[in-house]
């Protein structure tokens, strides 16, 4: 930490945590990417994905106790509520808005990656934070951490349905209505190998019920069944 300026992490974690690190090396390695590492190999031998390693396992508890104790839901139903506030949208999103955004380091390469890429590292660094908060503070504080910017998301995933698999949810909506089973077909694929978007499509009988695209076929074929399901949620208000 020689010679680095430390001050603007100490000054998050006072507005945004209520609270300094006395460990403050916790902090920036825990906002410190890989690529940065690599980047300064002279300088700086530390970057957060042991902290995100333990993160992750914290938030996963932390999480399912949640749902454990307030709800009385079957465990397949409290997994999958599970499942949509840990995913990397929900935390990279939950990032986003703590605005720590540019105290992480990364590489000049990372800075200039896509859209997809620094939503993944917010998201690590949003797991490897809570690493570092439960070393710094224990468990009760980390909690706390994961109530504020996780767990009080849920009423708006429950109201909008977002945490249903979409695939499952389609599947059983046209067999219920059309007898048929929804048919997933590559559109398109485009760009290099380690960064490709596709898009699908899903048919029901031949049609086109709806298309999705993501950088992943799974992605691709979830955003596909969302928009199929919506299409058979417009038919069904006529």
């Amino acid at each position: 930490m020689s010679g680095m300026q430390v001050a603007p992490y100490q000054e998050f974690a006072r507005d945004k945590l209520g609270y300094e690190f006395i460990d403050i090396e916790l902090l920036v390695t825990a906002l410190t990417h890989r690529s940065y590492v690599n980047e300064h190999k002279k300088s700086v031998n530390q970057h957060n994905e042991r902290l995100e390693f333990l993160g992750d396992a914290v938030l996963e508890l932390v999480v399912t106790d949640f749902l454990f104790k307030n709800y009385s839901e079957p465990e397949g139903i409290l997994t999958s509520w599970r499942a949509a506030l840990v995913r990397t949208e929900s935390i990279g999103d939950a990032g986003q808005k703590l605005g720590y955004e540019p105290l992480v380091r990364m590489s000049r390469g990372e800075k200039q990656g896509s859209e997809r890429a620094r939503l993944q590292i917010l998201a690590n660094a949003f797991e490897a934070l809570i690493g570092a908060i439960y070393l710094e503070r224990g468990y009760e504080d980390a909690a706390v951490f994961i109530h504020a910017n996780i767990t009080s998301k849920l009423e708006n995933i429950l109201s909008e349905g977002t945490w249903r698999d979409a695939k499952s949810h389609l599947q059983e909506v046209m067999q219920r209505h059309d007898n048929v089973t929804p048919l997933y077909k590559v559109i398109s694929e485009i760009g290099p190998d380690h960064d490709k978007i596709f898009t699908l499509g899903v048919y029901a009988g031949g049609k086109l019920m709806g298309k999705g695209t993501g950088p992943s076929k799974q992605v691709a074929q979830q955003q596909a069944a969302k928009q199929a399901l919506h299409a058979y949620e417009k038919g069904s208000e006529h």
